[in-house]
């Protein structure tokens, strides 16, 4: 599958159109990194954090000069770290760790990844606790701000000391060596883009180069993406749902809040309060609550169960929310610089927290795709369609209607099955031992980027699927707020006819819920939805 940003995000960088983003000593907010790693919004650092890194800096330099080692000041580092660098050789110690480091392999990584790791990346420097100069937390401001992308492969993060090789090629850029995209998304020297830009070059000082490649924001980043996209697709999945509900004659009587405060998990709650908003008023509803004219006494359960599926899933989000609240407001380096003045060693930068909760939402995303498509597939049988065509064709056997979408849906949810195989449970050992557990958690959010577009896809189905068979259900209308958003979907996707070609509508389908306008649509009516 695709793992690229469907919500078409702005390109420009540095625009007027967005505030820019203080990094501070504090947090960043999720608001904040969507803001810069997808919507282009510029950087600047705070005064408060510029002092408190001026303030460490004199603390590394003062231990520059100490004849006892010090990690990452005047030693090698991981397996190598016995060895005591002479004064020097401590520029080129930072010099060659940056670029020996910077050894991934593999297709670029995403645009808004690339930005989300390097504001990370410079929110740990911005809280003064890892004793780089001023200059070098501002280059990468700088970077942020030119729109200058480092190119990073997908391959060479184990999760453990810190997204190694993601973040290497960050600070080889930041260097002026190896491989950028410029602003307009052209490939370039990094010494020729940040010439362009009027950026010099970062000449590494002792523990420099360490405190650039020594953290979690490659996870953490894609982390933060997820969720926000997660959040907006579940919202998406409650309102599919509804419209697979109503159009296969269902019932919404299962979704009374007296019936879902019996069971008070929250998520489930705010679930079920969607479905009934978006069913609110739908003829098509009113035409079999009769139960002398609907013999049916239970709804299967992809639709009878949709908020406690759906609702799980939020609330597994929530809690990769606060996890991820956690991370964005630590800073992790090793050493790093206590508020006391203390420059000490420490294991922070093990992935193992972010790792957990990247796995468990892929799983989660999985299982609420896998009940979509089982929602999709009723519309298709007529033994479960309640009077609709077979596979909502205009006329069976002449045409196959919805068959091949569903079977699309099928195979994004067998990936997503195995998506959902957890990363954080394998490690192999690294740098000769030393290195002997590691997290995995850059492995888990590149598929969870790749769950997240297998279930706005899979979605986007339902949704194609859904409107198709409220439409056949004419004379009788959808409930208004159904109605909008099918209204929006025929602007790029026609009604029911005889066999197009389908994969453009299944496209429209899929821009309508990134964008988030499939949202926006139902809402229109609905007022907000949770």
């Amino acid at each position: 599958m695709s793992i690229q940003n469907l919500a078409e995000p702005d390109q420009a960088v540095g625009t007027d159109r967005m505030a820019p983003v203080t990094v501070g000593v504090g947090p960043l907010s999720f608001e904040d990194v969507v803001a810069v790693a997808r919507h282009g919004a510029s950087v600047e650092i705070s005064s408060e954090s510029l002092e408190q890194i001026r303030r460490s800096r004199g603390i590394i330099e003062a231990l520059a000069d100490d004849v006892v080692p010090h990690y990452g000041v005047s030693t090698g580092f991981g397996a190598l770290a016995t060895r005591h660098i002479p004064l020097d050789l401590r520029a080129q110690l930072q010099r060659s760790l940056v670029r020996s480091h910077a050894a991934g392999s593999g297709p670029e990584v995403e645009r808004e990844v690339v930005r989300a790791t390097m504001l990370l990346r410079l929110s740990t420097l911005a809280t003064g606790r890892t004793g780089v100069r001023e200059q070098t937390a501002q280059a990468y401001a700088a970077l942020l701000n030119a729109g200058i992308t480092p190119v990073v492969h997908e391959y060479g993060s184990l999760g453990c000391s810190g997204d190694l090789a993601p973040l290497a090629h960050c600070a080889l850029a930041a260097m002026g060596e190896g491989t950028v995209r410029t602003a307009d998304g052209e490939l370039a020297d990094a010494a020729d883009a940040l010439a362009a830009a009027g950026i010099t070059p970062v000449e590494l000082r002792e523990k420099e180069g360490l405190a650039l490649i020594n953290g979690t924001d490659g996870m953490l980043g894609q982390l933060v993406l997820a969720i926000t996209d997660l959040r907006q697709l579940l919202t998406t999945a409650d309102i599919t749902a509804a419209m697979s509900v109503e159009g296969l004659l269902g019932t919404d009587d299962v979704f009374a809040a007296d019936l879902q405060a019996l069971r008070p998990h929250p998520g489930q709650a705010a679930s079920a309060e969607n479905l009934r908003k978006v069913l609110a008023d739908s003829l098509i509803r009113e035409s079999h609550r009769d139960p002398e004219a609907c013999t049916r006494v239970q709804d299967a359960y992809s639709l009878r169960c949709a908020p406690q599926v759906a609702g799980g899933a939020r609330d597994t989000v929530d809690h990769a929310a606060l996890v991820a609240g956690r991370e964005l407001a630590s800073a992790i380096d090793n050493p790093v610089v206590t508020l006391d003045g203390r420059v000490e060693s420490n294991g922070n930068f093990h992935g193992a927290p972010v790792a957990y909760v990247l796995d468990f939402l892929a799983i989660v995303a999985a299982d609420v795709a896998s009940m979509a498509e089982r929602r999709t597939d009723r519309f298709l049988d007529v033994a479960r369609s309640h009077g609709l065509n077979a596979f909502l064709a205009d006329d069976p056997g002449v045409d196959s209607g919805h068959m091949i979408a569903q079977y699309t849906q099928a195979a994004i949810v067998s990936e997503m099955k195995r998506l959902a195989a957890p990363a954080s449970v394998d490690s192999i050992p690294s740098s000769a031992m030393q290195e002997d557990h590691v997290s995995m958690g850059w492995s888990g959010a590149r598929k969870l980027r790749r769950a997240v577009d297998g279930l706005t896809r899979v979605l986007a189905v339902e949704l194609l699927t859904a409107a198709r068979g409220i439409d056949l259900r004419a004379p009788l209308e959808p409930s208004p707020a159904t109605g909008a958003l099918i209204a929006e979907l025929r602007k790029s996707a026609a009604g029911p006819a005889t066999d197009r070609f389908l994969a453009p509508d299944i496209e429209a389908a899929v821009q309508l819920v990134a964008s988030g306008r499939a949202v926006s649509a139902v809402e229109s009516v609905t007022g907000p939805l949770n």
